[in-house]
């Protein structure tokens, strides 16, 4: 949604009536995650996507009916794959939207200035059962919270959890009792029901090929939760300002990574020879993670270019003491056995080993720097997402988790 935002905020200065739509679930395969935003001004203007083209028509035919009715609703569009091609939802998956009137007040004025500041905050909504359209604004530990869910120990429970989404960048559903006890996420539940009617998707004037859908958890006193999250972008951290950083710069920037490339050869590491990166810092490795390690997560990556010992040891052992999810280091397999003798050498254990990927990359055959940049951030992908890496095409079952 963030980058819609600044459309919402000109209708709002304005009081111009809108709807908002967003993806809040998936079953199967979807084109968005959730999170994925469109909003529809009353005077017809369009501003995002939920569905890259499938659905938005329908989409907009209902945000003009929220508009009116002036309340949010929950409308999922599910197809079986024979149908999906004919109504445009080539994914064959379903797609739950949350629509609701554009009306958040102190909390959307918030999230606004958190987004401006790049300060990390998640937006939780009800979506479904008592105090639907309820929104709730929570920032990392320590500091408040804008606005309310209805009632104490909800919010509570949803401070508490959106904050572990919030670490980890994840948006998505939780499920509680109307007094904050802890369901699961929406996919540990029963899923949302599924309507799908008939008509054209893509024509504004038709019958939406959608309806209201009503989630299980709301019955019984049940509460969903949106949780959306707007973590600050992953920090890539390459070390050698060698010729492959070049490269791995440019497509980390491409995933939305905040690339700093660092060495300590100040003739080398020059914001001329990187301008993509956000950061060139002349400084030897250990001490720019010293410094920065403490704000590395496990959405995170170390990449270490070098392959010289007296760079590669005090950079690894320095990324050991984080807790980035990525540690990935460069070199042939003699220079990695060298290296890992120099870091047994320095006291890193065969424990601690295990968690660098050495020699770095995924073997797809690589060798300019722009096809090793591929491997690299193809290697940190499989990683964090938990896959192993295969052609699709050998593999069966869901693309998606």
């Amino acid at each position: 949604m963030k980058e819609i935002l600044a459309d919402l905020d000109r209708w709002r200065s304005g009081a111009v009536s809108a709807a908002v739509a967003r993806v809040v679930d998936l079953e199967g395969s979807g084109p968005r995650a959730p999170g994925a935003a469109m909003a529809v001004a009353a005077d017809g203007e369009v501003v995002g996507s939920v569905s890259g083209g499938c659905v938005e028509g329908a989409v907009v035919s209902e945000s003009f009916e929220v508009i009116d009715a002036g309340e949010g609703r929950i409308v999922s569009f599910g197809y079986s794959d024979d149908e999906a091609f004919a109504v445009g939802l080539t994914c064959g998956g379903t797609i739950h939207l949350y629509l609701e009137p554009l009306d958040w007040g102190p909390v959307h004025d918030a999230l606004s200035a958190d987004l401006a500041a790049e300060a990390p905050a998640a937006l939780a909504t009800v979506i479904d059962g008592p105090g639907r359209g309820a929104k709730m604004l929570v920032r990392p530990e320590g500091l408040p919270s804008v606005g309310s869910l209805g009632e104490a120990g909800l919010d509570r429970a949803v401070q508490r959890d959106a904050r572990g989404e919030l670490t980890s960048g994840r948006s998505g559903l939780l499920n509680y009792s109307e007094h904050g006890e802890y369901f699961g996420h929406a996919g540990q539940c029963e899923p949302l029901d599924l309507v799908a009617a008939g008509g054209d998707a893509g024509d504004p004037g038709s019958e939406p090929a959608a309806a209201a859908a009503a989630h299980p958890a709301a019955a019984d006193g049940k509460v969903s939760v949106f949780v959306e999250s707007f973590a600050p972008p992953p920090q890539l951290l390459i070390f050698g300002a060698v010729d492959f950083t070049a490269a791995l710069a440019r497509v980390g920037k491409v995933l939305g990574y905040r690339v700093t490339v660092c060495d300590a050869r100040p003739v080398f590491a020059t914001a001329k020879r990187f301008p993509m990166a956000d950061e060139v810092v002349v400084s030897w490795p250990g001490r720019l993670l010293d410094a920065a390690g403490a704000g590395l997560g496990p959405r995170d990556a170390v990449c270490v270019l070098t392959h010289d010992a007296k760079f590669d040891v005090p950079a690894i052992t320095s990324a050991l003491a984080t807790e980035v999810g990525y540690i990935g280091v460069m070199g042939s397999r003699r220079t990695h056995d060298d290296r890992t003798a120099r870091l047994l050498e320095a006291g890193v254990t065969g424990e601690q080993l295990k968690r660098l990927r050495s020699p770095i990359g995924l073997d797809i055959g690589a060798a300019t720097p722009e096809e090793t940049a591929v491997s690299i951030v193809s290697e940190i992908i499989s990683l964090r997402t938990g896959r192993h890496a295969e052609a699709l095409s050998d593999t069966t079952g869901p693309i998606h988790d």
